[in-house]
């Protein structure tokens, strides 16, 4: 089907109705759920960028955010020693998916293989996966990496779901997290002191903005709107295994119609300082999954 002059593919269960473009890195664009749009996209989005679109869900991998050398932007050192250059997320969102869509109609399988221009500043032979699904008033999304390398493989993936929420729906909104600790990234790539987290916030407060909340261990997140009576729960729980490291949290600015709460696996510039690094072994492949729930 068509969506702003794009091929998209729509999937559905019932009340619920979802849109994703392959070809832009993967994207989930949509997400409606009674008719509400959970998951917000610009009216008019510029198609020529769709990396630098805000909204929908950006693949974020095999990176997340910004990484440093010697406090300068865009760069990253492998285990050889060199220095490669990293965009800011990664490189998936900018690449095209290849992608089937299940029987049912309710979920797609989108993925993602090393090329020659990966290897240039990602030097690992890879599969990476997104597993999207919806069941009974749930949106399921499961990461897939495989190592197709010889060498152990460092990275940490994420999403950047984009809810839509209003200036003024977030003055009304509660964001409840389970145990956890704040922390930032400094200008220089380094990481701020860790701060004690709280169990719940207003999402208007300024000390969620481009805050990483470290979960303590597995769990779920709560977004609860007041005015509307929307709730949505986050689940975290790791049945594979893999568990989440962090929840970020960011609006672009007050007035923006949309707010992020983003499950990561580890945090910026880990293949330096270490925290959230994951290594995967040759031959080796591992999941995470987050559920995101209507109540």
């Amino acid at each position: 089907m068509k969506f702003q002059e794009q091929d998209v593919i729509e999937i559905k269960h019932r009340n619920s109705s979802a849109l994703f473009c392959p070809q832009f890195g993967g994207r989930l664009l949509q997400w409606h759920h009674n008719g509400r749009a959970l998951i917000y996209w610009p009216d008019h989005a510029d198609w020529s960028k769709p990396a630098k679109v805000r909204g929908g869900n950006p693949l974020l991998f095999p990176f997340i955010a910004r990484h440093f050398v010697n406090g300068e932007i865009g760069w990253w050192v492998d285990t050889d020693g060199t220095r490669r250059e990293m965009p800011v997320h990664g490189f998936a969102r900018d690449m095209p998916f290849t992608f089937s869509v299940s029987e049912d109609g309710q979920g797609i399988h989108m993925s993602l293989q090393d090329t020659e221009c990966t290897r240039q500043i990602y030097p690992y032979a890879f599969r990476f996966e997104a597993h999207y699904r919806l069941e009974e008033n749930t949106l399921r999304v499961e990461l897939i990496t495989s190592n197709k390398s010889n060498l152990p493989m460092p990275y940490y993936s994420g999403h950047h779901f984009y809810f839509a929420l209003t200036q003024s729906q977030r003055n009304a909104t509660t964001l409840q997290l389970p145990a956890s600790r704040r922390q930032r990234q400094n200008p220089d790539g380094s990481l701020s002191a860790t701060e004690p987290g709280e169990s719940s916030y207003i999402l208007s407060d300024p000390r969620l903005q481009d805050c990483f909340s470290l979960l303590d261990g597995p769990g779920t997140v709560y977004v609860r709107e007041k005015e509307s009576g929307l709730n949505l729960a986050l689940d975290l729980e790791s049945e594979t295994g893999v568990p989440w490291y962090a929840v970020t949290t960011w609006t672009e600015t007050p007035e923006s119609d949309f707010y992020c709460v983003e499950p990561w696996l580890g945090l910026p510039n880990a293949i330096h300082h270490r925290q959230g690094l994951r290594l995967l072994p040759p031959g080796k492949s591992e999941a995470a999954v987050c559920r995101i729930k209507v109540l």
